[in-house]
């Protein structure tokens, strides 16, 4: 990590002595927790932790997940998207930033989704990259790819309130939603202008 962005500790003084705390720790024990950067198996394992700990720690107490993503691996994050559903406290959601891709449809999973008044949130179908081989692998790779973009379209419409065809129309290509039009099209519930 760059010096520049080392994030700085919080010193707690007790009768047995000073401790520091990391913003991150301080944060989670307020039950927040953060999904920055790209969707990885890395950082979506990270969050899928939290989110059982804290189901563990208080299952009804809800849990905020603050989302300012490009989106990145779908299998990793339809891994925390199940992990999110699963848990029984309600998972909030909240657009800092952006919220693009596969991180667009876990902030449209949230059980309460506010998005900052500069939030985006982006919408398009799953993508594939460096695509070789036999007509057969080039055809098993595209229905796989096929079933994805239903899996991840049905999510959306699930979440929003939308039909099929109307997520999909969106999902041809790159659609941006400011922080209003995320509430017109169901991908958010609220505009926070306090965190």
């Amino acid at each position: 990590m760059n010096p520049i962005y080392t994030m700085p500790h919080i010193l707690i003084e007790t009768s047995e002595g000073a401790t520091a705390h990391s913003l991150q720790d301080e944060l989670f024990q307020d039950r927040q927790i953060e999904l920055v950067g790209e969707v990885t198996s890395e950082s979506a394992y990270a969050i899928m932790l939290q989110l059982r700990y804290l189901q563990k720690a208080g299952p009804a107490a809800p849990i905020t997940l603050y989302i300012n993503s490009p989106g990145g691996e779908v299998s990793s994050g339809l891994a925390l998207y199940d992990v999110m559903q699963a848990v029984k406290c309600p998972v909030r959601t909240v657009c800092l930033g952006t919220a693009a891709s596969m991180a667009a449809i876990l902030f449209a999973s949230g059980d309460k989704r506010g998005i900052l008044p500069h939030g985006k949130v982006m919408i398009h179908d799953p993508l594939t990259t460096g695509v070789g081989g036999s007509a057969l692998t080039i055809d098993s790779l595209s229905r796989n790819l096929m079933q994805t973009r239903q899996i991840t379209a049905g999510i959306l419409a699930r979440h929003t309130g939308r039909s099929l065809d109307e997520i999909y129309a969106c999902t041809a290509k790159d659609t941006y939603f400011n922080a209003q039009e995320a509430i017109d099209f169901g991908l958010a519930d609220f505009i926070m202008e306090e965190m």
